[in-house]
């Protein structure tokens, strides 16, 4: 636990991703880097040489000096963001409210493929997504639904990378369920990041871009007359996968420099790829991640927004995956220093997430550009609801504040010893904890 009082940009955030049923967790370990001085001394040190670094040149105009950033900041600590500061990204941000993610199905993968590639869909949350479960989604208040997707079993071998019709056919099926719904969406690749598709590493790199440019450029030519309710994410935590570093970012570490560069141009690929096609492409919402997805991947002096077309002002938005504090929300309980509670009214409970929602507002929210986190839960440790209904509240409370949206994880996984993230039960379309449901809802209003 941290002390109760913390350096403000002191973020030792554990930020991993959830992925695979409960016989498919795998354990996370921190994303950790820069020492404190490091940090505390960087961010002290912002100027618009950084603003444009971090991809906001254009938008140096909505903000004056430092002292006037810190004003607004301890002005809005406290109390609701004032909307008529957003930006009109902060308002597309805004107008998304609170998400849900339908995990561990589209995003489905294997080693090998299958002999029906649709029963990917179901072969770890064992079930179907229907109509009816999305109906019951949005019925309970969710304005958003992430609908990570995995391609690589699903695509042909020969280079070019050419997607199964009847995959895309299925993928649109359920983007879909949510879109008559008057959701918004978000769609991305998912579990591709392997030296065989996607890797973020200088000898991968020309093949992985090959691989992102193929599956955007289809993707974005399927739904080119969607509207702008149609988000998308081009990377899910791309990371080196199977190094020391996979979740662990040293910035001492010339592999991982290059990691968070190469994931620079990864990014541009994306946004290149859809802006190439037509229709509602030329101008809809992207969302990019930096390192793992990771709060520090995000942030570190080495990450820069991709470059968008002319006439698009804060169009590419950034992504975050934060299971903080990770004691709580996503370490096993089975392992050391695991706690099943947590405490609004406990200030090392809650200082981690104000402390990274300040970070994101200041580096981002407040210059303009939009920021989703896309993946927030904590998991169940032996039924210890009340703590994660107060955790879900407060957690959104404090994004909504900063003009941020957050989704929540949900992997329909409800029974066992593993990453337990459910809410929602899909086989009967209920939600199991409605007054974590509710607590996340009143906090957006």
């Amino acid at each position: 636990m941290r002390k109760q009082v913390m350096v403000l940009s002191l973020m030792i955030i554990m930020t991993m991703m959830v992925m695979g049923c409960t016989d498919k967790a795998e354990q996370k370990e921190t994303v950790v880097s820069e020492t404190a001085e490091e940090i505390e001394e960087r961010t002290k040190e912002k100027t618009e040489e950084a603003m444009v670094d971090s991809g906001s040149a254009d938008d140096m105009s909505t903000v004056t000096d430092n002292a006037q950033m810190t004003e607004v900041k301890e002005e809005e600590r406290d109390t609701e963001i004032n909307e008529s500061m957003l930006s009109d990204a902060g308002e597309f941000v805004r107008s998304m409210k609170i998400g849900w993610n339908l995990g561990n199905t589209l995003d489905a993968s294997s080693d090998q493929n299958k002999e029906d590639e649709l029963a990917y869909e179901s072969d770890w949350c064992g079930i179907v997504t229907t109509k009816e479960m999305v109906d019951a989604v949005k019925a309970a208040g969710f304005q958003t639904m992430r609908i990570p997707v995995s391609w690589h079993n699903h695509v042909s071998q020969d280079g070019s990378y050419t997607i199964s019709e009847v995959w895309m056919n299925r993928v649109q099926e359920v983007v879909d369920y949510a879109i008559d719904n008057d959701m918004f969406v978000i769609i991305n690749i998912h579990h591709d990041n392997s030296t065989d598709y996607m890797y973020p590493s200088r000898e991968y790199l020309e093949q992985s871009k090959a691989y992102v440019s193929a599956v955007w450029t289809q993707v974005a030519q399927r739904f080119a007359d969607y509207d702008e309710h149609l988000i998308m994410e081009g990377l899910n935590e791309p990371r080196l996968v199977g190094t020391s570093n996979e979740w662990w970012l040293d910035l001492n570490n010339q592999q991982c420099v290059e990691a968070v560069q190469c994931i620079n141009e990864l990014n541009q690929v994306f946004v290149d790829a859809v802006r190439a096609s037509d229709g509602y492409n030329k101008e809809r919402y992207l969302l990019v991640p930096g390192y793992a997805a990771s709060l520090q991947g995000a942030t570190n002096e080495y990450f820069v927004l991709p470059q968008d077309i002319e006439g698009n002002s804060n169009k590419i938005m950034v992504e975050v995956h934060a299971y903080i504090p990770y004691h709580f929300a996503l370490e096993a309980a089975s392992e050391s220093g695991s706690t099943d509670q947590w405490s609004v009214d406990n200030d090392s409970d809650t200082s981690e997430i104000d402390d990274m929602m300040d970070t994101l507002y200041e580096k981002y929210v407040q210059n303009g550009i939009g920021v989703v986190i896309d993946e927030f839960g904590a998991r169940d440790k032996g039924g210890n609801i009340e703590a994660r209904c107060e955790f879900a509240a407060y957690y959104v409370e404090a994004a909504r504040k900063r003009g941020i949206t957050c989704c929540w994880w949900d992997n329909n996984a409800f029974t066992g010893n593993g990453e337990n993230f459910g809410i929602f039960r899909r086989m009967v379309c209920q939600f199991l904890y409605p007054d974590l449901v509710e607590g996340m809802m009143k906090a957006c209003e």
